[in-house]
């Protein structure tokens, strides 16, 4: 599956992004799925290029390893981490293990996790299965069906509202909106963002899913 979108800063397109599953591999003994979320562009002085890796299990979806390369202006952190759930804890490249929550998950991982569950409007769903334990519980609003044209065509969807008690795309003051396809595919065909220098938003411009 690859999504390929156009992101827009306010009004001006500024870049592209991607949401992919790249390939099946094992991260110690378990088969997992590589995904790869990417956003690249900006203005001349405001730069975003991030890359978000996930390896997680295909039966359980639990993370097993998850990767950030975050270069946005002046803010430019990778980190990488390791999970070790049969024992309960996550480590940060060469720092000591802490403690993580019982099936942990990633942000790469949680945007596919919430793909299962029903969604159903004005529902809403509290999850405390965010890997680092001091940052949940993560809240998943239903708001509403909408039927959306984007690039890629026109989709009727059902619009979210994901809540994470972390720095990011959908960090608290955000107010992050997800539209997905409401149908089996659950594709992300549409994303707004704020952040602190403005809306960032992105729009599908093709998909290949293998699903029609």
């Amino acid at each position: 599956e690859k999504l390929v979108y156009d992101v827009k800063f306010g009004p001006m397109k500024v870049g592209t992004g991607s949401m992919e599953v790249q390939d099946l591999t094992e991260v110690r003994g378990v088969i997992t799925w590589h995904t790869v979320f990417r956003i690249s562009g900006g203005l001349p002085l405001y730069r975003v290029n991030d890359k978000y890796e996930s390896w997680f299990d295909v039966t359980t979806l639990t993370s097993r390893r998850y990767h950030q390369d975050i270069d946005e202006g002046n803010y430019e952190p990778k980190r990488f981490y390791e999970f070790f759930n049969e024992r309960g804890m996550y480590q940060e490249g060469d720092k000591p293990e802490q403690p993580t929550v019982a099936q942990p998950l990633d942000d790469g991982s949680f945007l596919y996790y919430v793909r299962t569950i029903p969604l159903n409007v004005g529902d809403t769903y509290t999850f405390s299965r965010y890997f680092k334990p001091e940052a949940n519980p993560v809240v998943i609003k239903v708001l509403r069906r909408e039927t959306i044209n984007v690039p890629a065509g026109r989709f009727t969807t059902v619009v979210l509202q994901p809540t994470f008690k972390s720095r990011g795309l959908f960090s608290e003051g955000g107010k992050a909106e997800v539209w997905i396809t409401d149908d089996d595919r659950r594709m992300m065909v549409q994303m707004k963002s704020k952040l602190s220098v403005g809306s960032i938003n992105l729009f599908l411009r093709s998909h290949n899913t293998g699903k029609k």
